[in-house]
């Protein structure tokens, strides 16, 4: 991939998504942070109902210490690892309480060392709550920048966020992570990706073996803007 091609891509799924957002509900970085804890292997959609009413219980920290560690268990249930997951919320609160006067701090080598917040949740807590660029790589992320060629197969997860901050303007890192999710998960579906209307292609190596195109096709000059996804 070439610095132009990357740029057709990039014009293209903004074009595509201009309005892709986290889709995650929620009012502060406090209800950010637990609600990205609780996405993971989980679909956001779960995630607003469960929170819909978790986060009306337990408004701080100190709420969530407040009740016994199966009440939170129960109250996180349809999660997919609930148990885990409530025994790491509790514990992230009590360090949030500790060192950090029940606020979540804002750097990224702090929010790593919470439990339950790796390099993905922190990064879309510092982009999305503080406004600090980052490119968070889920499954999404990874799969869709693996077939486009912005990364390799081979790519592990933190290799794949290295090439697109060295591909991507600063700038954009944030708005370039909602838009390859919401181009991952609305459109370059993992099972049945759209390949037949997709205006990325031609810059496709997965999808040109999908379709059987010829790969001598010229690139698409500029980005096609398409129908923006509803949620």
């Amino acid at each position: 991939m070439n610095n132009t091609q990357a740029r057709v891509i990039l014009d293209t799924i903004a074009g595509m998504f201009p309005d892709a957002h986290c889709e995650l509900n929620h009012s502060n970085p406090f209800e950010l942070t637990i609600a990205v804890l609780l996405s993971a292997q989980c679909t956001d959609e779960t995630v607003n109902k469960v929170t819909a009413t978790l986060f009306s219980k337990y408004r701080k920290p100190e709420d969530y210490l407040a009740v016994p560690l199966e009440e939170l268990e129960q109250d996180i249930r349809r999660i997919g690892l609930y148990r885990n997951k409530a025994k790491n919320i509790q514990a992230l609160c009590a360090i949030l309480l500790d060192k950090y006067d029940g606020e979540v701090p804002q750097e990224h080598e702090k929010l790593v060392e919470l439990p339950g917040v790796g390099r993905k949740t922190a990064n879309v807590v510092v982009s999305n709550a503080f406004g600090v660029p980052a490119i968070a790589v889920d499954t999404h992320v990874e799969r869709v920048s693996k077939r486009l060629g912005f990364a390799a197969h081979k790519d592990s997860v933190l290799e794949v966020e290295k090439k697109l901050m060295k591909r991507v303007p600063r700038e954009e890192w944030t708005d370039t992570h909602h838009r390859l999710i919401f181009f991952g998960r609305y459109h370059c579906k993992a099972q049945n990706p759209n390949c037949g209307e997709c205006p990325l292609l031609d810059l496709c190596r997965e999808g040109k073996k999908r379709m059987k195109t010829n790969p001598t096709r010229k690139p698409i000059p500029k980005a096609k803007p398409s129908k923006t996804a509803t949620v």
